[in-house]
């Protein structure tokens, strides 16, 4: 009864806050002068909510750039994220609620590619539309079970990051075109980490530890969370030492299914602010803004999860830390990185930290590091990785002029979809 009363008060709030988000975002959108017809070439599609905007966030940067060759458009579907997106991404943004709204959009642009960041079931009201690329982008590379799911055959093209990707999924999809479809591409966003980001902190001889554990999981098999099972410990006993700095970088998602997650989450966060107050100088950081990049650089060891920080970390090619599950039941695939990497058990602070002080200074962990960032994101030279992910959208580019011309003849065609409601409702979050 009490678990229905919580989930009653969370979905009352969340009712309340999307009014006020639609009545926000309506006074923004007056604001905005309405978009350049038959403009934009490139269309990202995000049909999640607010919480979810890390999956797009990741990909402002490596977008902003090649809007400078192929204009491109975001189209959200849901207000909260579409209000978030209007104030910071650095693109145009189309707010598409309904599909009647998806499919003037589409009428009015050219839009020859489509991106997609995550696997929403409302995809697919986008990817009705034909005479275009449809290609899965992802928001990370990782080896959890969502990295080999068939649902890449949806999509026309998937832009992956290297030859780890690919050997992951030529062991469960089947009758796939590996050579056609999938287009390694690296890790583009590696290139932006920095930026000329100011960092939150004066660099002194501190050593700075980023942890940035994901959320607890909605099942038992992908029960990657940490914090509840090392992060106190670990947070408590590196704030203790006088010699480490903390970015402390939980998942948005932190203790949306577990309260218990969620309390432990706040104890690490109360747990650096009372380090902070008692030693000014320390400036640990609890870091919840909307940008990712410049901790994975700045870091001198990081500890993460089972999730798509490892490889986003893996990219900067410095001393990395994984923990290991305690949920025996959670899934982990070590026939990539995993089987090499260096874990973090729970155990107590005392042993974490004399965990991290080691990866963080053994040269052998480090050249072994070295072969899998190859093995996953190829050459990771500055700027590379950029010039491959051009590559890859000018191929499409062109293999959309290549196949107009071909069905130059065929005409218009309707493309309304005569049973969309659109009274539909989005997403509360």
């Amino acid at each position: 009864m009490r678990r229905d009363a919580r989930r009653a008060v969370k979905l009352a709030k969340e009712i309340i806050w999307s009014r006020r988000a639609q009545r926000a975002l309506g006074a923004k959108l007056k604001q905005q002068p309405p978009l350049e017809p038959h403009r934009f070439r490139v269309g990202v599609y995000f049909a999640d909510g607010q919480v979810n905007l890390y999956q797009l966030r990741q990909w402002y940067a490596p977008l902003a750039e090649l809007a400078e060759r192929h204009p491109v458009l975001l189209l959200s579907r849901a207000s909260g994220a579409a209000l978030k997106l209007l104030d910071e991404s650095p693109l145009p943004v189309a707010y598409v609620r309904r599909v009647a709204d998806l499919e003037r959009v589409v009428h009015e642009q050219d839009l020859h590619v489509i991106f997609y960041v995550n696997q929403n079931a409302k995809n697919f009201q986008m990817m009705r539309y034909g005479r275009r690329w449809h290609v899965f982008i992802n928001h990370g590379e990782s080896d959890k079970m969502y990295m080999t799911t068939n649902q890449f055959k949806a999509y026309d093209y998937a832009m992956i990051a290297g030859d780890a990707a690919r050997a992951r999924l030529d062991k469960v999809l089947w009758d796939y075109d590996f050579d056609k479809r999938a287009i390694p591409i690296g890790r583009p966003q590696a290139d932006h980490y920095l930026d000329g980001t100011q960092l939150p902190y004066t660099p002194d001889e501190r050593e700075v530890v980023l942890y940035a554990p994901t959320w607890e999981g909605d099942r038992d098999a992908a029960a990657y969370g940490s914090i509840a099972t090392h992060g106190v410990n670990l947070v408590k006993g590196l704030v203790a030492t006088g010699r480490h700095r903390v970015i402390y970088r939980p998942h948005p998602r932190s203790g949306v299914v577990d309260p218990e997650y969620g309390a432990a989450n706040q104890q690490i966060i109360q747990a650096i602010a009372a380090a902070n107050a008692a030693d000014p100088s320390a400036q640990h950081f609890y870091d919840h803004g909307p940008k990712l990049g410049w901790q994975l650089a700045a870091a001198d060891v990081a500890i993460v999860d089972i999730s798509a920080m490892v490889y986003d970390r893996l990219a900067a090619g410095k001393p990395l830390l994984i923990t290991r599950p305690t949920n025996p039941a959670a899934q982990i695939d070590t026939s990539g990185y995993l089987q090499a990497c260096e874990w973090l058990f729970a155990t107590d602070p005392a042993a974490l930290v004399t965990r991290v002080d080691e990866v963080a200074h053994d040269q052998a962990a480090l050249e072994r590091l070295g072969f899998w960032v190859e093995r996953y994101f190829g050459d990771t030279t500055p700027g590379v990785t950029t010039a491959r992910f051009h590559a890859a959208v000018d191929h499409l580019m062109a293999e959309w002029e290549r196949f107009a011309a071909i069905h130059a003849a065929d005409g218009d065609i309707d493309e309304h979809d005569e049973e969309a409601d659109d009274d539909e409702v989005e997403p509360l979050s």
